[in-house]
């Protein structure tokens, strides 16, 4: 049995851990209640431009948009979205797996041809990759640093040009989808080309347009992309405090837990001792 002042240090440095997971827990709590406020307004706004670019592309002659244009996949673009920090369970983890089966299952040919390159947002895929030996043609860690519209259709820019030079025939988003503070669901999401649906029995809106359909298309896809990434950022936003708020809360628990622990081992170790002395003092004056 290890001896008392063992015990004691034990106890001392988790209650230290216990303190910092404490506090970390608030921390993210705070920034989490800012960051589902954000994506909760953005969903709605994304929602609704997506429709009403269904609505309109549904039937109209989209095949001279640079952005629908689809082409042999030889070359491809994964933008894996991740975080700049640890300490959220998880959370980075599941876009490397997400990131590994999208490779094995749908891009395994063009990987095998190092036609599968990386634009990363987040240091610890850009660390990842990186110390991986992928090819890593642009890292954004940055934008956590501050995340807002401005700075995000700079980044969002860049994809676009990309794929509308001809760089790269297929652009995937792999990221975290915020659902509770508990739930993160991994998504893989076709950023370009944009995939058109047809609606079969639509009831189409009935728009007066001004200059023209196609022009008007021609403007709004631009900007739908640039909202969908934008939300994109905003869901792992939200999915990271999130992960790192419950990851928190677990240690904090497995924290008080061990304490617990510790404290039942010192009070058996201290009676123990105590025993041991009481057994001694007998001993002796017995002898005596």
């Amino acid at each position: 049995m290890a001896n008392l002042k063992e015990i004691r240090i034990r106890i001392s440095s988790v209650e230290s851990t216990k303190q910092i997971t404490s506090a970390m827990k608030l921390v993210a709590a705070s920034k989490l209640k800012r960051a589902t406020d954000a994506i909760t307004r953005m969903r709605p706004y994304a929602g609704k431009l997506g429709e009403i670019l269904q609505n309109l592309s549904s039937g109209a002659d989209t095949d001279g948009n640079i952005y629908g244009d689809q082409r042999e996949i030889q070359k491809v673009l994964i933008v894996p979205i991740a975080s700049n920090r640890g300490l959220c369970g998880a959370f980075n983890t599941n876009v490397v797996k997400q990131v590994d089966l999208l490779i094995k299952h749908v891009y395994q040919q063009q990987h095998e041809e190092g036609n599968v390159h990386f634009f990363t947002v987040g240091h610890k895929v850009s660390e990842f990759y990186d110390k991986h030996n992928y090819t890593v043609i642009a890292k954004h860690d940055e934008i956590w640093n501050k995340l807002n519209w401005q700075n995000v259709i700079a980044i969002a820019d860049e994809l676009l040009i990309l794929f509308k030079t001809g760089d790269y025939d297929r652009i995937e988003l792999v990221y975290n989808q915020f659902k509770n503070a508990a739930t993160q669901t991994i998504i893989k999401e076709q950023f370009l080309p944009i995939k058109v649906v047809e609606k079969e029995n639509s009831s189409q809106a009935d728009y007066i347009m001004e200059p023209s359909k196609e022009v008007i298309i021609d403007e709004l896809i631009p900007k739908s992309l640039k909202v969908q990434f934008y939300k994109a950022l905003l869901d792992s936003f939200a999915s990271e405090h999130g992960a790192r708020m419950t990851a928190m809360h677990q240690a904090t628990d497995n924290a008080t837990d061990l304490i617990k622990d510790l404290k039942l081992t010192y009070n058996k170790a201290r009676q123990a001792s105590i025993t041991n002395e009481i057994i001694e003092i007998v001993s002796g004056a017995n002898a005596m």
